[in-house]
């Protein structure tokens, strides 16, 4: 009987999309591929993957990433699901997004060209296929209002960093300039970002000091505070 209840229902392909952003020359990028294969062939597209028989839909998703940029390990999130019925002209496809948050200088340069990946100005990207610009921009505002709770835009820094890097990497994210002061203030008051012995001196012969996120102390302080 319980047999029978599944066959008589209709069968769908699984798949997921992987929304992979950077931040590169003071910008937020977006990890675009273009297309190898029909439908859509030669047009610009999100990384994507089927979800296999034995794996569940995050780890398809980590896989997914894993073969695109040889990272692991890496600040994922689920953006949600994508079923329109014709939303893939290829098959009935129902995709999963997630948002991945990655730092440009420690991917596999290598893996990334054999996907044919380049990244794009998060502002100023071509036309995506399907729904991905949705996903996109969905991935976005998610990642605007996690940004402002938690320290998710450190994965998009080196280990070591200055205070404008990082002040320019939030204004990145939310689309527009902070006061630095106010900023800075701010900054001061988050007792897991820590100031370094070292000095970045590529913008001046003085150089600026770089600070470093304490990634055990956030999360002894985000558990005291829960």
């Amino acid at each position: 009987m319980k047999k029978n209840y599944y066959i008589r229902n209709p069968k769908f392909y699984v798949a997921v999309d992987c929304i992979i952003f950077g931040f590169k020359d003071k910008r937020l990028n977006l990890l675009l591929l273009k297309r190898m294969f029909e439908p859509s062939k030669g047009k610009w597209s999100l990384m994507g993957g089927f979800v296999q028989k034995d794996e569940s839909v995050d780890d398809a998703a980590k896989r997914v990433l894993l073969e695109l940029t040889g990272l692991e390990d890496v600040y994922m999130e689920q953006v949600g699901a994508f079923g329109d019925v014709e939303r893939d002209p290829g098959e009935r496809v129902i995709s999963v997004a997630y948002y991945a948050l990655i730092n440009v200088d420690d991917y596999d340069r290598q893996l990334v060209e054999k996907h044919n990946a380049h990244w794009a100005d998060i502002d100023e990207l071509p036309e995506l296929i399907f729904d991905h610009i949705t996903m996109v921009n969905m991935a976005r505002e998610l990642m605007k209002q996690k940004a402002g709770s938690q320290p998710i835009g450190f994965s998009l820094l080196p280990k070591q960093f200055t205070l404008t890097q990082l002040q320019m990497l939030y204004e990145a994210i939310y689309g527009e300039t902070l006061d630095k002061r106010n900023f800075r203030k701010r900054v001061a008051e988050m007792d897991y970002i820590e100031m370094t012995d070292a000095t970045d001196k590529t913008s001046s012969k003085r150089g600026a000091r770089l600070f470093t996120m304490n990634e055990e102390k956030y999360l002894q302080i985000r558990k005291f505070r829960i």
